[in-house]
């Protein structure tokens, strides 16, 4: 009989009674790992909503960097550089936000004001229409689904300060590991 292929059998130590099925840091690392395909999975679902929500407001043909674009835009309503939208949206490619700029301008939902050299970007009336269906949309068919699930006004707060707390921890992650 042939003997198994070292490589693709692994052999399982024997455990006694009340010990730890894995050290303590192969926990940590699974649990992590939850964290990311959840947030992974998250980022997916909300990319598909979002586009999917525009395109029942009104525009059809949009990807997610548009979308948020647009809304980064009408923000506040003032004015916003394409600086100021890639540094919020966390953007580095400027050229990406150039392009959603343009195509958004084309479609009559934003205008490019010129005062001098700086150039900003505000919603047109049919940018702000959209963006009321858009709100509307999303009020029906996520806000009141959340509630549902417990995911109230207090929940999301603390929800997004872990999110944002993430993100730096990932961002400073990043900048670490490409000094590798």
């Amino acid at each position: 009989m042939p003997k198994p292929d070292a490589r693709s059998t692994t052999v399982q130590p024997m455990r006694k009674k009340g010990e730890p099925a894995a050290p303590a840091c192969a926990t940590k690392e699974r649990t992590l790992l939850e964290v990311e395909l959840g947030m992974v999975s998250a980022s997916h679902a909300f990319q598909r909503w979002i586009v999917y929500c525009m395109e029942v407001a009104g525009l059809r043909d949009m990807t997610i960097v548009d979308v948020l674009v647009l809304n980064h835009v009408q923000h506040r309503s003032q004015g916003k550089s394409l600086a100021d939208i890639c540094f919020i949206l966390h953007i580095e490619d400027t050229h990406v936000v150039a392009y959603a700029l343009r195509k958004l301008i084309g479609l009559g939902v934003i205008v490019a004001c010129r005062d001098g050299k700086e150039v900003t970007y505000t919603t047109t009336p049919a940018g702000d229409d959209t963006l009321l269906r858009y709100a509307a949309v999303r009020e029906r068919r996520l806000v009141d689904a959340l509630k549902t699930v417990g995911l109230d006004e207090p929940v999301l707060g603390e929800l997004a300060q872990y999110l944002r707390k993430m993100s730096g921890l990932y961002d400073q992650a990043a900048r670490a590991a490409s000094s590798l």
